[in-house]
């Protein structure tokens, strides 16, 4: 028997949609009005009225109207009205007390980007600086790349080559991600971890290095709460659970902290502070330490009036406390690169409680919280000095040079992030010139850090007037002086080691360069070739069959094409025939002359690895796309799979060839004492340096060995051979 359904229930479960729906509607009225409130345009002008002068208010209330009008409609997807998020953004800017252009492009700091508005509107109503600052803070359009990631590391490096230009585009950025972080609610949990990784690598490490700490902390705080939820929600926990545990003797820290600095007639500002939870998660995972071991979880912030109270105070801290002296960093002295000071001392309180004293002066202490935006403010004349020691600038003339060193986006962004993390070591030039560099930075990155052709031309180190490899890590307070050599270059192994974008671009930089000259001068002489071949020569092409050629290939030049030719991206004996007109008469039955191999082309041919091929060998070369031209060994099973006809030179060697080239030997041998002493002494008799030894057969009375050795040609390492063969021991010797 069947139940007859109330007629009620989906009646009563569409008024219960119904009702949430309106509940939904009404929440969503609530919080717009209330941000109204708190962060619409009156409120913003009510703020700046306490800093700013009234045609500067007018000009910012004009911002918002027309920013209002160009985004009516538009929805963020907490529920409110768009507009909203560039009001958010320039009250934190207006927090930070700055001039009415910047409150103005973070109005609009959207609407080239999401509205029908265009650069040159914006220029005509509210001037070019303004126009300047919003078109630097926008994005580019993903339309025009190949990916989301090469898109998103263009207008990024878009964005920090404006910042060089006008440090305010960054501050506007910055105050639009922390807005951003502040309401990643209404993202899906997937877009949130997206935004806060991107948040935590380079947005926070960029207002660390400007020195804006105000920001930074927030924007580690909510990007670790967002990427990593579960692990902030056990570390909040920890800390609010210890604070507990430690609130009273926190407290009697400060009360016996402000009574002994007043004590000395002495006027200071004494309060604790948790410190960040992301730098506390960072600094277990870095240093492998459980939460209990971060000792510097709590701290105390004592402001005085002058550099002089500084050291004084320092001293009443460590007569009240025993210091820990490996903890003391003294940035009053050595300021950090973003201009921070302040005096950093950890000390041991009752019951063994670690916590970190850092003092400073008021000044300090406003560049520590403002940081590169204290300009802004002493523009304003908020104040009646020199704000600090601020070199911030020092720094965005590095990200012009590393814009104009890397031609890659993708890689800049790269570079930069290793610029972001600083943690800096202070080292000396020998005329005492103070260089800072990252922790971890090699000789290398301090002689690129001093000039890049210094870089360039490094061989070698002297540390603390002691001999030192290009790859040492340097520790504060050395000096360092760089030995150079005039024919010496930068190695590619170097980008293994080296700590420091510059450094990094520099390397980059100088191979990029030079592969590109080697692959000119290749292209062109495979290009020649290819075209005697044929009956002809570069020479005797008319100006209207060159550019005819260049034109079906879509190549703007010679030099262009002939890099092309020489990285592999084309084929010389197919563009030849792009140079030949119906009229040309072209040879038949003519002998191709073998491309000859000189050995010094650097980076464009490459010796194969399958075979290893010396001068004396017979030889033919393989077109690779990146590479350029692969030389291998006639006769080379792995070349002949691979190479077909028509990317397949003929080589040979030139009369002047030089160097060292590498060779593999497998030598089988009675496996005894001193078997492989015997075998290095011959190598060493020999004059052949043995690059890399490996053992890939083992047992029985018989041993393989491979060597790679390093020989000048093929009857050098007929010399070899011969003399590993007269050692008892060895029963063969072949190469690979």
């Amino acid at each position: 028997m069947r139940t007859a359904r109330s007629p009620t229930g989906p009646i009563h479960s569409n008024l219960d949609a119904m009702e949430i729906g309106g509940l939904t509607r009404l929440q969503s009225k609530i919080r717009t009005s209330r941000i109204s409130r708190e962060y619409g345009i009156d409120a913003l002008a009510e703020h700046l009225g306490s800093y700013m002068p009234a045609p500067g208010i007018a000009q910012v209330r004009a911002a918002h109207a027309y920013g209002e009008k160009q985004h009516r409609g538009q929805f963020r997807k907490t529920g409110e009205p768009y507009i909203y998020h560039p009001l958010a953004v320039a009250r934190i800017l207006a927090d930070m007390r700055l001039d009415a252009t910047t409150l103005m492009a973070a109005i609009l700091h959207d609407v080239i980007e999401d509205t029908d508005s265009a650069y040159d509107e914006v220029a005509k109503l509210f001037g070019t600086e303004v126009a300047h600052l919003v078109e630097g803070v926008s994005k580019l359009d993903k339309a025009q790349f190949h990916s989301r990631q090469e898109a998103s590391a263009e207008s990024f490096r878009k964005l920090m080559l404006a910042m060089t230009r006008d440090i305010r585009v960054i501050l506007v950025k910055l105050a639009d991600r922390l807005h951003n972080m502040r309401t990643l609610d209404g993202q899906n949990p997937r877009k949130r971890a997206q935004i806060a990784r991107e948040t935590l690598e380079i947005y926070a490490p960029i207002a660390r290095r400007l020195g804006i700490n105000s920001m930074r902390t927030e924007l580690e705080e909510k990007g670790f709460a967002n990427m990593y939820p579960r692990r902030y929600e056990v570390l909040l926990k920890a800390s609010r659970s210890i604070a507990g545990d430690r609130r009273s003797l926190l407290r009697e820290i400060e009360e016996t902290l402000s009574r002994s600095v007043a004590a000395e007639g002495l006027t200071a500002a004494v309060k604790g502070r948790r410190k960040n939870l992301y730098s506390i998660y960072r600094k277990m995972r870095e240093k492998h330490r459980r939460f209990l071991d971060v000792f510097d979880l709590y701290g105390v912030r004592i402001i005085v009036d002058s550099v002089d109270e500084c050291y004084r105070v320092l001293g009443i801290v460590h007569h009240r406390y025993r210091p820990i002296s490996e903890q003391f960093n003294d940035y009053i002295a050595n300021p950090k690169l973003n201009g921070y000071q302040s005096l950093h001392t950890t000390v041991i309180a009752r019951g063994g409680l670690k916590f970190e004293v850092q003092i400073r002066t008021r000044e300090m202490d406003q560049i520590a919280e403002a940081g590169i935006a204290a300009h802004w403010q002493y523009k304003l004349g908020e104040s009646a000095g020199r704000l600090g020691t601020l070199d911030a600038e020092e720094w965005l003339g590095h990200l012009a040079d590393l814009h104009a060193d890397e031609g890659d986006s993708i890689t800049f962004v790269d570079s930069l992030r290793m610029d972001l993390f600083p943690d800096e070591v202070y080292v000396f030039t020998p005329k005492g010139k103070i260089i800072q560099l990252a922790k971890g930075a090699t000789c290398v990155d301090f002689a690129y850090a001093v000039h890049t052709e210094l870089g360039n031309r490094c061989v070698a180190a002297r540390v603390d007037n002691h001999l030192a490899p290009l790859n040492n890590k340097l520790e504060s307070g050395q000096t360092v002086e760089i030995i150079t050599a005039k024919h010496a270059r930068p190695n590619a192994a170097w980008l293994h080691f080296l700590k420091t974008g510059k450094a990094r671009a520099g390397v980059r930089n100088y191979l990029k360069n030079q592969r590109d000259d080697k692959a000119q001068e290749l292209g062109e002489r495979l290009l020649e070739k290819s075209l005697s071949d044929l009956g002809l020569s570069l020479r005797r092409l008319s100006r209207s069959d060159i550019d005819r050629g260049l034109g079906e290939m879509g190549e703007p030049n010679l030099p262009a094409l002939y890099s092309a030719i020489g990285l592999g991206r084309r084929l010389a004996p197919l563009v030849a025939r792009h140079f030949l007109s119906g009229d040309t008469p072209v040879a038949s039955g003519k002998r191709a002359k073998p491309l000859a191999v000189q050995g010094t082309e650097g980076l464009v041919v490459e010796f194969a690895k399958c075979c290893h091929p010396v001068p004396g060998d017979a030889i033919h070369g393989q077109a690779s796309v990146g590479r350029g031209l692969v030389v291998h060994r006639t006769g080379c099973a792995y070349s002949a799979r691979r190479t077909a006809s028509n990317d397949r030179v003929e080589l040979t060697w030139a009369e002047n060839v030089s160097g060292e080239y590498e060779v593999e030997l497998r030598v089988t041998a009675t496996n005894k004492r001193g078997l492989l002493a015997s075998l290095s002494a011959r190598f060493a008799d020999a004059d052949a340096n043995i690059e890399n030894v490996n053992f890939p057969e083992r047992g029985g009375a018989l041993l393989t060995i491979r060597f790679l050795i390093g020989v000048r040609d093929r009857h050098h390492l007929a010399n070899v051979i011969r003399r590993i063969r007269r050692i008892p021991e060895v029963e063969s010797i072949e190469r690979s």
